[in-house]
């Protein structure tokens, strides 16, 4: 089965990954790229979406700019330690077909009129039922197309949020991850909306990392290829810090990896037997001391009453949580499609 799919991205080394994985995989029709505030902030997540998509021979590809800060939240702060002022990792390696570094080169293209919002309501309306939503950063561009067309969930065929975390340790604070922190009224307003959403969050992305001597091995096959440099180096550099702030030197990691939860959502689009999940109405902390935590309800699930809290209500249309995965059966899937890429 095929899927046509949107990407709503913030590269990123791990956005960067999916969106070669979107490529490269026969059964994903990429229709556009949208990009969000995240894991840099909103310029620099559209150029590196321009630049990848160049690299990917994809220049054809639509990339509509979206929202550059939270919905309500007034402190978000990208982390040029982790990610590198660029986000991936600020190699002066790469280059331009001129030899100019890429940081440096000129755009060879440019945005698409059309706000990240509106692309996405548009490309749905003109596809109902048939788009498909990849969601690896904040959810701010969904909430606020959402906002433009209240049907959307009706139109949208599903969609993926890579984000979250139900029962693993959060990564910027103990109970909530990045993705829905960024934006946590966002992220409230999504889950609640009525979609056809699964979510994939830290409890699932943990336990399926992408082993950095595969990156190596991948980035040195073929012939020179610009872009599998460029994530060698972001994985490598990522890798390092993240041994270098749990105090562990790098060296004694004797088997570094990176988290590629952007992947392990698109492997559950095309194989969701590989993986397993809980329902229920789903919640997001907006502020205070558990600010973006996810919270989700099962207890229809065990057949109890509703909750007598008036946040929660029976009339909440449940939401998808992958708890558990065939770690080994992705990480064949991610790699294989990986090492299509020229």
């Amino acid at each position: 089965m095929s899927h046509k799919l949107i990407l709503d991205i913030d590269p990123g080394l791990d956005d960067a990954l999916a969106l070669s994985f979107a490529h490269a995989h026969p059964s994903l029709e990429l229709q556009a790229i949208t990009t969000s505030f995240g894991r840099v902030a909103l310029p620099q997540a559209t150029r590196n979406a321009l630049r990848l998509s160049v690299l990917l021979g994809r220049e054809d590809l639509p990339v509509c700019e979206g929202v550059v800060t939270p919905t309500r939240k007034g402190e978000w702060l990208p982390d040029p330690g982790l990610h590198g002022q660029d986000g991936l990792g600020d190699w002066t390696g790469a280059q331009a077909p001129d030899g100019t570094p890429l940081a440096e080169a000129p755009l060879s293209r440019g945005v698409d009129d059309r706000s990240a919002a509106r692309c996405i309501v548009q490309m749905a309306m003109a596809h109902p039922g048939e788009i498909s939503l990849l969601c690896s950063g904040p959810l701010s561009n969904l909430a606020q197309a959402l906002r433009l067309e209240p049907r959307l969930p009706q139109f949208l065929k599903q969609v993926v949020v890579a984000g979250g975390s139900l029962d693993a340790p959060g990564d910027v604070s103990p109970c909530a991850e990045i993705n829905l922190w960024s934006d946590p009224h966002a992220a409230d307003v999504v889950l609640g909306a009525g979609f056809n959403l699964t979510l994939l969050g830290l409890n699932a992305s943990r336990v399926a990392p992408l082993p950095l001597a595969w990156v190596e091995h991948w980035a040195a096959q073929g012939p020179a290829s610009t872009l599998r440099q460029l994530l060698w180096h972001a994985a490598r550099r990522q890798s390092e810090v993240q041994a270098q702030e749990s105090g562990r030197p790098a060296h004694q990691d004797t088997s570094p990896a990176i988290a590629v939860p952007g992947a392990l959502a698109l492997v559950w689009l095309l194989s969701p037997d590989s993986f397993h999940g809980v329902r229920g109405p789903a919640r997001v902390v907006p502020d205070g001391l558990a600010e973006g935590q996810l919270m989700l309800d099962r207890h229809a699930d065990l057949g109890l009453p509703p909750y007598p809290h008036p946040g929660w209500s029976a009339k909440q249309v449940p939401v998808q949580a992958i708890v558990h995965l065939d770690a080994a059966a992705c990480m064949d899937s991610i790699q294989q499609t990986l090492a299509r890429l020229g």
